[in-house]
This record gives C-alpha cells, sequence and structure tokens, in this order.
C-alpha cells in the first residue's frame, strides 16, 4: 500500500520507465544540434552501424573520404573517439563529426615548451640546441626551425619570430613571438617588458666577493667573432651584471647572474674579466670541462605579455651537474 504523503508535502513523482522527449518521426530527417562551427553532432534514432551512418549524414562526401574521416579519428560516439567502420550504434546515442583534421603535435628533440598562445611561445632549450641557423643553407635542427614546424602543423601559414637568442651550449628559458607585431614590441621595448632574467652560472675558482656588479663596454673582433671589453667608455654596447655567490669551495663558484642588459656573449666575457671563465668555456678562458658542458643556464624569465600587458613568470631548477663540485666524494674530507 502507498504511504499517503504528509500534508503541505507535494507528492514525489514516479515513473515506471525513464520520462521521454516528444521526438520528431523517423521519416524527417535529423537536424544536427547547435554546436562549435567546427563541429557537428547527430542523435541516432534506430540501431544501425556507424560507416551507414556517417555516409547518409555527410552525403556530399565519397565513401572513402567518409572513411578518411573515421580513420583521422574525428567522429565520436557520446564523447568516445571511434575508428571502427562496423561500430554499432543505437538509440539515443550521440555521433559528433569534427571537420577539422585531429593533428598529433610534433616531437621536439632538445627543448619543452612551457607557455604558448596567439602571441608568444616560450620554451626550456637544452645545452647543445641552436636557437636559430647561423647560416640559412646548413639544414641544422634549432629550436626555431621546429617550433616553425609545430605552428605550421596546426595552420600552414603560422610563423615564427626571434625575440632573442641563447647560446648553442647554454641551456634554460627563452621566448619566441608568433607574430610580427609581438615580436616588433617585444624588442622595441625590451627593457621595460623584461623584469627579469636570472642565469645561474658555474665559474672556476673561489669567486671572494659574495656579490658585485661588473660594467663595462662590449665589442666584437670581425675575425674572430669572439667578444671582448674595452677600456674606452662608450666604445661598443654598454653592458650590466649582478651577480651573488650561492655556493663556492677552492674549485669552483656557483653564481646567480642577473642581467641588466643583454648583450652577446655577456656573462662569459664579464666572467673571464674577473678572473672566473664559465666552466667548459674554452672560447673564453676555460681550462676545465668539470660537467661536459658550458656551465651556464638560464633559470628565470619574466616579462609583460606583448597584447594582455600580463606579467608571465617562468622559473626552471638548476641543471643537477651543476652541483657536482659541490658534492662531497665519500671517504673524503
Amino acid at each position: 500500500m502507498q504511504k499517503k504523503p504528509d500534508k503541505g508535502q507535494k507528492p514525489k513523482k514516479t515513473y515506471s520507465q525513464k520520462p521521454t522527449f516528444k521526438q520528431k518521426s523517423s521519416s524527417s530527417p535529423s537536424l544536427p544540434r547547435i554546436t562549435p562551427e567546427n563541429t557537428r553532432q547527430y542523435t541516432v534514432k534506430e540501431p544501425v552501424e556507424l560507416l551507414p551512418f556517417l555516409i547518409e549524414k555527410l552525403s556530399s562526401l565519397g565513401r572513402n573520404a567518409v572513411k578518411a574521416v573515421l580513420a583521422r579519428g574525428q567522429v565520436a560516439v557520446n564523447g568516445k573517439a571511434v575508428t571502427a567502420y562496423n561500430h554499432p550504434l543505437l538509440p539515443d546515442q550521440v555521433v559528433t563529426i569534427n571537420k577539422d583534421k585531429v593533428v598529433e603535435d610534433i616531437p621536439l628533440a632538445g627543448m619543452i615548451i612551457l607557455h604558448e598562445d596567439e602571441d608568444v611561445i616560450v620554451i626550456q632549450k637544452d645545452a647543445g640546441l641552436l636557437s636559430i641557423a647561423a647560416n640559412a643553407e646548413k639544414n641544422e635542427i634549432t629550436a626555431y626551425r621546429q617550433l616553425t614546424a609545430h605552428v605550421r602543423n596546426h595552420d600552414p601559414k603560422a610563423r615564427i619570430f626571434v625575440v632573442h637568442r641563447l647560446d648553442r651550449d647554454t641551456s634554460g628559458v627563452m621566448m619566441f613571438a608568433k607574430n610580427e607585431k609581438s615580436q616588433q614590441h617585444l624588442q622595441n621595448t625590451w627593457q621595460e617588458s623584461v623584469k627579469e632574467r636570472t642565469y645561474v652560472a658555474l665559474v672556476e675558482g673561489m669567486v671572494r666577493k659574495p656579490e658585485g656588479t661588473i660594467s663595462s663596454w662590449l665589442k666584437e673582433n670581425p675575425k674572430s667573432l669572439k667578444m671582448f671589453s674595452t677600456p674606452y667608455p662608450n666604445d661598443g654596447q654598454h653592458a650590466v651584471t649582478h651577480y651573488k655567490t650561492l655556493q663556492s669551495n677552492k674549485g669552483f663558484s656557483l653564481l646567480e647572474v642577473n642581467l641588466e642588459t643583454g648583450r652577446k656573449n655577456q656573462i662569459r666575457v664579464h666572467m673571464q674579466d674577473i678572473g672566473h671563465p664559465v666552466v667548459g668555456d674554452k672560447k673564453y678562458g676555460s681550462k676545465t670541462k668539470e660537467i661536459g658542458r658550458l656551465g651556464l643556464h638560464a633559470r628565470v624569465l619574466a616579462f609583460l605579455h606583448p597584447t594582455t600587458g600580463q606579467l608571465l613568470r617562468y622559473e626552471t631548477s638548476i641543471p643537477k651537474l651543476f652541483m657536482n663540485p659541490f658534492r662531497e666524494v665519500p671517504g673524503k674530507k
């Protein structure tokens, strides 16, 4: 016997079956649901296999073209991608067809993307990878070429624009622009837009002063292409480097380095100037190969977004190799 509801309490509705909603008769064509421009959704009316269903709905395409749409993973049933031609469909299931080809990202070598939007791409580059080819005729793997392939994988007309560079053997954070307007803005307002550029440098010898500032005028030797500090004021580009010692012993020092200016090879020249060349930097006076690579890593990059003005900051960890000279060897004191 069904219990009567209390006074003032509305009786609960009970259903002997799931509530049904009025639908158009199967004789009338089903219209696609309102969805984003690149997708169409259809509700299944009666049991059928997926391929015949698609051929009916995509009547403007040939059978092989419909098969290609399926093979590329552009079809989903109830939100789950399906590629089998004979997948059984049941009434009330929703089939979604994506007009756009599902694109798989191209694997990147020696780098990872930290951030990407319509205007900029921020990456973490490994040591050994060129930022951009020095010679356009050489078919070298570079960050620039890989990112160009990455954006063109989604849009064949897309381009990448160079904003700044890291030396081949320097690892760390750097960015590229995705349009000319952003590139020009960042380059023209570099001093104002870039709020922080912090490196870590493993250098030879014990740096006596715990912190300091190095200021000089940098020039490039046209024959060797090597940068050097000139003793004459205003002769070259003014470069200012601030450093702070993080760790040191008799043989090495680990420095945190902040750039006030961003000149070519600036840190490498300034470390040589104070008698503590960057480890592995034979070009600028290093005599050791302690870690098998250049001891320079761009750890932090913070900048104002060229379009939104939002402050973006990206920080990476200190490479483990940089800590090797400070690890105690068991049994030694």
